[in-house]
């Protein structure tokens, strides 16, 4: 204990209470009078318990804490050396002078000297709230929270400590009825959801907190419909996916976001799996600096791998994820390559360079449009890449290699999909020949990916409109970005060799719905405020998005939310013979060649070679 003038304070103010506490004790045990015969034991058993007391004190570390701040960790401290004070001091007593001591006197000088100490430790906490309460400047945000759990009650805290810097809280709304009109850390629980337009004029609330991380977004979408006409700023604790390296924590507070409205449970990952997988590899993830690759790296780097190899084309957002992860995971190894796929020399070379044992391949075109203008492209990077990659895995020995596909494969009816699909039969066709695990896995959008929707809409309603769609039936499946790398890795840890895995992506999302969403969350309100135009369905576009062929069909697997597709007969031939053909005249080929290259292994292809034809050249 370093002796300071305010230690030597705390000193004698405790020796004060100590001695309080004893007189306290004595007078209420015999009523007012001190019995004779009781007062030299009285007088003894003072002064010795007070250095017992204070050598407690000391040794719980009493003098070394700001009290303002304290919780109940301090509280606990007090409570742990008030009785080891005690038991000391009759201990003392009992064994060393054999003199009269009251058993009462002990079990009251325990309860006086914890109620002087601990309270006037606590005094200093309660005086500073108390004024920070009374402050309640004009300027201070007045903030209602959703949901009175856990989460709620941390934010309350945390706005506390911050000396509500950020916002008073002014109560909380909850719905279960045995939290109604109580008080929770001070704070009021005011009503209940259907009471927060009311709550929001009477109390001039500015903010609204919804606290319910592990809520579903269906109820998530119910408290945004009490907010939809209030004129407060509606905020949210996000779900677990987002604060996955903590608690709940005030920094984490942001805008609602659509992803919240279309969340679901939190994906159940088998830890133990992934680990025995991925743990002290070598792992590889191309297109490393894209949405998912980059997520992809995160999920990898906490799973403790031996290295970690970040592939991409582009420089800036390949530097953005290393720099990342070497600030998030300083004792990880982690190297980066700027590299395109389709260069099979370099593509060797990096292979051999580090001799990954688990690859993830997630660099790919993936834009539905530019692909139709851009056949070819789609051809030497997805389908020549994946073959590429997939061949110099094979040399080196790769334990399992995963290919990130698209619900866009199935019945492919534009060339990005119907490039995918050839994607996915290379690695399964790969998987006959080699020691490596090959496998794909298959999901439909993924939201806040760079050129999804999402982003489009959100640029549109930034310029006051018309947010555009192609039809009004269309609907896409949808997942978020952490949900979906996620279920990779575990679909990776499950990998036999030659699957092709689906994830349950839930129920279909109609994109003008979707719309309708962000422009309300965008505190517009649709077709009012924000246009809404329909364009056209774009060539190569679906209405329906669909995970399986008719000819696939599923099987379940361990995990609840990821499927295997039944394998479907691949002709080896023809497909080498595309192989070929794109290798030797990928550049040259022409948008009607495309179509019927691709239908030489794709049914569906063939189907749309007219259509395609008339619309790209007629």
């Amino acid at each position: 204990m370093r002796i300071t003038g305010r230690t030597v304070m705390m000193l004698l103010v405790d020796a004060l209470l100590i001695n309080l506490a004893h007189f306290a004790s004595y007078f209420l045990r015999f009523e007012g009078a001190i019995p004779p015969e009781y007062r030299t034991t009285y007088l003894i058993t003072t002064f010795v318990s007070t250095l017992i007391y204070l050598i407690s004190f000391a040794v719980f570390g009493l003098y070394n804490r700001l009290w303002k701040y304290a919780s109940t960790g301090e509280l606990l401290s007090v409570v742990f050396a008030v009785t080891v004070g005690t038991a000391g001091t009759v201990a003392v007593i009992y064994f060393t002078a054999p003199m009269r001591f009251a058993n009462t006197v002990a079990a009251l000088l325990w309860f006086t000297v914890l109620f002087l100490v601990g309270g006037s430790r606590m005094l200093g906490r309660v005086v500073r709230e108390a004024g920070l309460l009374a402050e309640t400047p004009e300027s201070q945000k007045r903030i209602l929270i959703v949901g009175a759990g856990d989460a709620g009650v941390t934010i309350i805290r945390e706005l506390k400590n911050r000396n509500y810097r950020e916002g008073r809280p002014v109560g909380f709304v909850d719905d279960a009825p045995q939290k109604q009109r109580m008080h929770i850390i001070g704070v009021k629980v005011l009503g209940t959801l259907s009471d927060i337009p009311r709550l929001v004029k009477h109390h001039s609330v500015d903010e609204i907190i919804i606290a319910m991380p592990s809520a579903s977004s269906g109820v998530i979408r119910g408290v945004i419909e009490h907010c939809r006409d209030v004129s407060a700023e509606v905020k949210i604790l996000p779900g677990v996916y987002d604060i996955l390296n903590g608690p709940a924590d005030i920094r984490a507070i942001r805008p609602v976001q659509v992803e919240d409205l279309l969340g679901r449970a939190p994906v159940k990952l088998d830890i133990e799996k992934l680990a025995d997988y991925l743990a002290g590899e070598c792992v590889m993830v191309t297109g490393g600096g894209g949405s998912i690759g980059s997520e992809i790296c995160r999920q990898v780097a906490g799973l403790n791998p031996e290295s970690l190899i970040i592939v991409g084309r582009g420089e800036n957002s390949v530097f953005e994820i290393e720099q990342q992860l070497k600030g998030d995971f300083p004792g990880l190894h982690v190297f980066t390559e700027i590299l395109d796929i389709k260069d099979a020399d370099k593509v060797r070379l990096v292979f051999q360079r580090y001799k990954p044992g688990v690859v993830f391949h997630a660099a790919a075109h993936k834009h539905v449009p530019l692909m139709e203008h851009n056949p070819e492209e789609a051809l030497k990077n997805n389908v020549l890449g994946t073959s590429i990659l997939a061949e110099a895995a094979d040399v080196v020995g790769v334990k399992t290699f995963v290919l990130i596909s698209t619900d866009k494969a199935v019945n492919p009816t534009s060339i990005m999909g119907a490039s995918k699909r050839v994607a996915e039969m290379i690695i399964q066709d790969m998987d006959k020949i080699s020691s490596t695990r090959f496998v794909a896995v298959r999901f439909g959008n993924v939201l806040g990916s760079r050129g999804s929707v999402i982003p489009t809409f959100k640029r549109q309603i930034e310029k006051g409109g018309p947010v555009t769609i192609t039809h009004p039936d269309m609907t896409r499946y949808f997942m978020t970005i952490p949900e979906a790398s996620q279920l990779v890795l575990q679909a990776g840890a499950m990998a036999e060799g030659g699957e092709i895995f689906i994830l349950d992506m839930g129920s279909p999302v109609k994109i003008l719905d979707l719309a309708k969403e962000l422009i309300r969350l965008s505190g517009f309100e649709p077709e009012v405020d924000i246009p809404i135009v329909v364009t056209g369905v774009r060539p190569g576009e679906k209405l329906v998005e669909e995970l399986l062929t008719q000819a696939e069909g599923t099987r379940s697997t361990a995990h609840e939310r990821i499927f295997v597709a039944k394998p479907v007969a691949i002709d080896s031939r023809q497909l080498k013979k595309l192989l070929t053909t794109i290798e030797a005249r990928g550049s040259y080929l022409k948008r009607s060649e495309v179509t019927t290259l691709l239908g030489t292994v794709i049914p569906s292809m063939s189907e749309r070679q007219a259509e395609v034809v008339n619309l790209l050249t007629g």
